[in-house]
């Protein structure tokens, strides 16, 4: 039992007992009376003694038997810890054993340090938009070289189709995925090819449409605001049974479903003025089962906050983040390599080889200084001495920074294939954990669009009319701007698979640089082991990341790149070219790159 909250870990429908009942739990402290719905039939559920606002029911029931919580005879209400919802966000929940999968493929767990990260979204990786369906594409991604995929959120949402950050949720598993049976058999799938998982999870919202939570009890507070509404109550009262539900979550999909780690969404929306701070306490948590599983266990953040706190060890006053995103880097990156200074690449674009260099070597472009997107100073330096260059995860390419645009045009389509690879070196390559996007391996030409499946007429025409009036903003025709509930729009964003991917030469590219990874760069670097050298109005950067020196012309004309580790030996080129000069000098042709390894 939680000592703090009396809720245990499976608190809901419990886990199969070896004999007798299975009991039925719900947390709903302002509820005078709640009854249990099963199977169709009302059983009175009583107080649990010691445990203030929980409720409990013992009742045999059967895995997939329906039932739900009906708080002051109001209408019967799903199980906030449903871990199945087989009718949908509005249906009732299902009960489940979550033991009940067969394992197939034995695992020791692969952990963060040294991995490349695949991110996919399962209703768009296939046409069919299943796990099973994705599973059957496991064997490329294990041939490519990476070593975890991860999954964009896959916890219920009204309708078939969307991104999944609006789901209602947070313990099910979206029905028309596969359900949670579908999400252990991609799992195990993945197991057996050496694939770690990662799931991407929401924590600091729910979705608009289907969020039951508040009639239960007091998940959301006006204490605080985030671009969704009322937060999450993080430190108001009875916030302890708020953060045991979301910290539950997140372990019961690590341990039932066998998963490596999660990637939090949005963090800087987790308001929370008390200590420890949430995801301290959940970063511990998820420490602490990795040490009972025996295998190691990750999380990585998505934080707008530049702020080192988030993946400082907790023992060093930090919250303990394994890993974050790094936005700053993928900015600089962007700006370089398409020219776009608009928004939020305005500070990036004035120079953005200089940017470049700066994220490169620290990490954050913005550590204190003016952002002039946000219009105040922003973020804070990070210690290049003592950072790990591990903790950021590096990308040309995500489903935000795609998908948020008017077209979802990507990378290869807007600077072309040949920017693309050189993307790939600095991503690959470079000191970050390496992060693709699906697709971009192989320069795919289907756009990634926003699409959304809301039931609500409402609901979805605010939807539209949202998304037209913020593109008009930047200067886009409303006709120009795809229309989220229309099912051609999902359509247009499915990958289209080359008839043989090993052909593609970005795909032969891109094996190639993770191998060399894999084969010459160490996991333990930090960040004041990488120096960049650049030249601003030639475009072109050299960046020795450890033992490695990354070698860029990004300007339309050949280049002499002056290297300081000479001898040194070619690993891998996008473009024929000879070997360094007698002086240091690495003769480049246009938009290319090379990877060497010489000698200090």
């Amino acid at each position: 039992m939680d000592t703090e909250t009396g809720a245990g870990p499976d608190a809901g429908a419990g886990p199969a007992p070896a004999s007798g009942p299975r009991a039925f739990e719900v947390w709903a402290p302002r509820a005078g009376r709640v009854t249990l719905l099963l199977a169709g039939r009302p059983l009175p559920m009583r107080r649990a003694a010691g445990r203030p606002g929980w409720w409990r029911a013992e009742a045999p029931a059967e895995p997939g038997t329906r039932y739900g919580f009906a708080l002051d005879d109001c209408p019967a209400l799903p199980d906030p810890r449903a871990r199945r919802l087989p009718d949908g966000p509005d249906g009732l929940a299902a009960v489940v054993d979550p033991a009940t999968h067969a394992w197939r493929h034995p695992w020791a767990g692969r952990g963060l340090p040294g991995a490349v990260l695949y991110e996919l979204h399962v209703g768009t990786f296939t046409r069919e938009g299943t796990f099973d369906a994705a599973a059957r594409r496991l064997a490329h991604l294990a041939e490519l070289g990476v070593s975890h995929v991860q999954l964009m959120p896959v916890c219920p949402f009204p309708g078939r189709h969307g991104w999944g950050y609006d789901g209602v949720a947070p313990w099910a598993v979206h029905e028309p995925y596969g359900g949670p049976a579908g999400l252990a058999r991609f799992v195990d799938e993945a197991h057996g090819h050496g694939l770690g998982v990662v799931l991407d999870v929401v924590h600091n919202h729910l979705g608009p449409s289907g969020n039951r939570l508040p009639e239960f009890g007091p998940y959301f507070t006006d204490r605080h605001h985030t671009p969704w509404g009322s937060a999450v109550n993080l430190d108001g009262p009875d916030a302890a049974e708020v953060r045991a539900y979301f910290v539950g979550s997140a372990l019961a999909f690590l341990r039932d479903h066998r998963l490596d780690g999660l990637r939090l969404d949005a963090v800087h929306a987790l308001l929370d003025e008390s200590e420890p701070h949430f995801l301290a306490e959940l970063s511990a948590a998820v420490d602490a089962l990795a040490a009972e599983l025996g295998r190691p266990l990750f999380l990585i953040a998505e934080s707008d906050a530049n702020d080192p706190i988030t993946t400082t060890p907790r023992a060093e006053g930090g919250r303990g983040l394994h890993a974050q995103w790094n936005d700053d880097f993928h900015h600089a990156l962007h700006a370089a390599l398409t020219g776009e200074s608009q928004g939020y690449y305005v500070d990036f674009g004035r120079a953005p080889m200089a940017a470049l260099a700066r994220t490169l070597t620290g990490a954050f472009f913005h550590a204190g200084e003016h952002s002039t997107f946000r219009d105040r100073p922003h973020g804070r330096p990070l210690d290049r001495a003592a950072t790990p260059t591990g903790r950021f995860v590096g990308y040309a390419q995500t489903h935000d920074q795609i998908g948020n645009r008017a077209l979802g045009d990507r990378l290869a389509a807007l600077a072309g294939p040949e920017r693309a690879a050189l993307a790939a070196v600095l991503v690959l390559c470079g000191p970050f954990t390496p992060m693709l996007f699906m697709g971009e391996e192989w320069g795919a030409a289907t756009p990634w669009q926003y699409f959304t499946d809301h039931q609500e007429p409402e609901l979805a025409e605010a939807v539209r009319a949202g998304r037209r009036h913020e593109f008009a903003a930047h200067g886009w025709a409303e006709g120009d701007i795809p229309d989220p509930q229309d099912p051609a729009t999902r359509d247009r964003s499915c990958l289209v698979w080359p008839a043989d991917p090993a052909a593609e030469w970005l795909l032969t590219w891109h094996r190639r640089l993770i191998a060399v990874r894999r084969e010459h760069l160490p996991p333990t670097l930090r960040l004041s082991d990488v120096e960049v050298r650049f030249d601003e109005p030639d475009r072109w950067l050299v960046a020795e990341v450890g033992p490695l020196t990354l070698a860029l012309n990004l300007a339309d004309s050949p280049a002499a790149l002056p290297l300081r580790r000479t001898p040194a030996t070619l690993l891998a080129t996008t473009h024929r070219c000879p070997p360094p000069d007698a002086d240091g000098r690495l003769r480049l042709p246009p938009r290319a790159a090379a990877v060497l390894r010489g000698v200090d």
